[in-house]
């Protein structure tokens, strides 16, 4: 079986390439076994994201219904965490949002932000909402270089932002008169399951009581902080502030764990969206860069047991790397781990050799802090505590 060569996909992202790209498709099983039951994800008015499509091969090939366990947006915010997980190890360049100065904050707000966390990445409201010292960031070089970055210039993206190329960005947070760019994503991947034996069926219960407190008393409370609470004749019940039995029925009730016939991971990198990619320097080696840092990603993120949700732990059984060739394709060899880590260094040598930056020149993140009226709007939606 052929191995994975930076040298061919140099080759291939370049403009004259002609080859399609590298796909993965993994078979996946639940921690509990085949057929066990695992949460998909659940959108607005309690529903799945359900669908019918065509699937196997040749006369076989036939139309059954999915639904989506992780979305491509889902499953692209999962890679871009792995990638932050790796920062320190291979290098990568990393802005960071240092929100410290507003201590107190509860214990689940993060202190500091990495731009891989970032909703949007570099198109991101935090990042324009941000400031470099007592500059504003929109007006800082690096800040301008970044907001201005298009596919056809994408130089200080290599070198600030290289997730954002890969996984695309829209430039939609700046006005109607600021720059609109976008840039599909090269790297798609998502998670469905097919032959749901059932998607209506709902997670009944009871939150019990070892005191059974009474459910028809009422109380008043201060929203921010649910222990300032008392009785009162109107108000809400008491079973908002947690005391109290509630039964979870009907449409109350969340949806259950769906068991499917096969659980499926696809995942593809496209060389062909990659070539829309021009930097000013070593265009092959760049977008080589970004295929070996989706390759890394994939196999930190999925390449071993991975958790997406509760009720939803999947482990890999039969992963299919395949090469899309114009002439045909050609199965290839799974990257285990430190071999994706080498291919990522390799391909960041390269681009540096080309003269591209990407992110070497700044070994350490670059920090930022959030702008006056961001920090309002932290600080109301995170009051300090009064004393008492």
């Amino acid at each position: 079986m052929a191995r994975i060569d930076l040298d061919r996909i140099v080759a291939q992202c370049a403009d004259d390439g002609l080859d399609a790209g590298i796909t993965i498709r993994t078979e996946l099983e639940p921690l509990a076994g085949p057929g066990a039951k695992v949460k998909p994800a659940v959108y607005a008015g309690g529903r799945f994201q359900q669908g019918r499509r065509w699937w196997g091969d040749g006369e076989d090939r036939r139309p059954v219904d999915v639904i989506t366990i992780d979305n491509e947006p889902s499953q692209a915010n999962r890679l871009e965490a792995a990638l932050e997980s790796l920062r320190e190890q291979v290098g990568l360049p990393e802005v960071v949002l240092d929100l410290t100065s507003l201590e107190p904050l509860p214990p689940h707000v993060p202190r500091r932000l990495s731009g891989f966390r970032f909703p949007h990445r570099s198109a991101d409201a935090y990042l324009r909402d941000a400031k470099r010292g007592n500059q504003d960031f929109l007006k800082d070089p690096i800040g301008k270089a970044i907001f201005a970055a298009t596919m056809d210039q994408p130089d200080a993206l290599f070198e600030w932002f290289p997730q954002a190329l890969l996984y695309g960005f829209w430039q939609s947070h700046l006005g109607k008169k600021g720059s609109q760019a976008k840039l599909a994503r090269s790297w798609t991947s998502e998670i469905i399951g097919l032959e749901p034996a059932a998607t209506d069926v709902r997670s009944l219960g009871l939150k019990g009581d070892p005191l059974n407190l009474s459910i028809e008393d009422k109380v008043a409370y201060d929203a921010q902080w649910h222990e300032r609470w008392s009785l009162s004749d109107k108000g809400s019940n008491l079973s908002d502030i947690g005391h109290g039995q509630v039964p979870v029925t009907g449409d109350d009730a969340a949806l259950a764990g769906v068991s499917f016939r096969t659980i499926v991971q696809q995942s593809t990198v496209s060389f062909a969206s990659l070539r829309r990619i021009r930097p000013s320097v070593g265009a092959p080696e760049g977008r080589a860069l970004l295929v070996a840092l989706g390759l890394l990603a994939h196999v930190v993120a999925f390449g071993r047991a991975f958790h997406l949700r509760s009720g939803c732990d999947l482990r890999p059984a039969v992963t299919e790397w395949t090469w899309v060739g114009a002439g045909g394709d050609e199965a290839v060899e799974p990257l285990a781990r430190d071999e994706a880590v080498e291919v990522l260094r390799s391909a960041a040598q390269r681009a540096e050799d080309a003269g591209l930056p990407v992110g070497s020149r700044w070994p350490e993140p670059l920090v930022l802090e959030p702008r006056d009226n961001l920090r309002e709007v932290i600080r109301k939606t995170f009051p300090e505590p009064e004393d008492g």
